[in-house]
């Protein structure tokens, strides 16, 4: 007989049926009524069972509709390749790698005057409290909430390169037309962290219990200075991301990709 709570009985066993593909994706759970018939339990006991796996993010719960497995269309993102200016694409790169994937890109936008956020100041090298132009947008993939991405770029940039500030989006993407003004970003410094989301970021992302959000901060570097830094805040249920470094000539087409 197992050791374990009946409730982690019931959570052991449900969750070993969505991960074998009896409940797929989207599919609604027997009600707590037949559950606890199934497993011979009280409804708190299958409740409290529902529970800690709407807290792992595999099921939601709707007042009046039950539990449904969440669905994972997962989309891959490569880190290494991301606004590397020998990769053909057109315009921004994020869109051109949704669309390359055979998916639909959408995204709100906005442009701030805004202070440098005191833990950045020093990955720009410049003075906590210094004015900066955030860019700002909110992505979406085939109509669901993928991320969203913050960059900041210091002021004297701004002045070199007055479209920076300006509330429309840059066409050809932020990385080319500071190349094109003899900017040219020549490395940078990633940092990849995970934690659970601000209620904001839930907001925005739509993310649901237990459901953490992975952090991508990205520094990019002239031959003489920082000229930004970009944190985004990805679904961490919805995203992979991928780094290519080195010569993968061994590495086969039938690996994941």
């Amino acid at each position: 007989m197992s050791k374990q709570p009946k409730y982690r009985q019931v959570a052991d066993a449900l969750r070993r049926e969505i991960v074998d593909g009896v409940h797929g994706p989207g599919s609604r759970l027997p009600s707590e009524s037949e559950l606890s018939g199934r497993f011979d339990a009280s409804r708190n006991t299958v409740r409290s069972g529902l529970n800690l796996l709407v807290s792992e993010g595999l099921i939601s719960s709707s007042q009046g509709l039950g539990y449904e497995v969440r669905k994972h269309h997962v989309f891959e993102l490569n880190a290494s390749r991301f606004e590397n200016l020998n990769f053909p694409q057109n315009g921004d790169a994020y869109s051109t790698d949704v669309v390359n994937a055979g998916r639909r890109p959408t995204q709100t936008f906005r442009v701030e005057i805004k202070t440098v956020p005191e833990d950045l100041a020093g990955r720009l090298a410049v003075e906590t409290g210094s004015t900066s132009v955030l860019r700002f947008c909110h992505r979406y993939v085939d109509d669901v909430p993928w991320s969203t991405q913050a960059t900041y770029y210091p002021g004297w940039l701004a002045e070199m390169a007055p479209r920076l500030a300006e509330p429309g989006d840059v066409a050809e993407g932020t990385t080319r037309y500071l190349a094109a003004r003899g900017i040219e970003q020549i490395g940078y410094f990633d940092e990849i962290a995970t934690r659970m989301p601000t209620p904001e970021e839930a907001r925005l992302l739509e993310i649901g219990a237990g459901v953490p959000v992975l952090l991508w901060t990205r520094t990019g570097y002239s031959d003489e200075r920082p000229i930004r830094c970009t944190v985004t805040t990805f679904r961490g249920d919805l995203n992979r991301m991928t780094y290519a470094i080195g010569d993968l000539s061994a590495r086969g087409e039938s690996e994941p990709q």
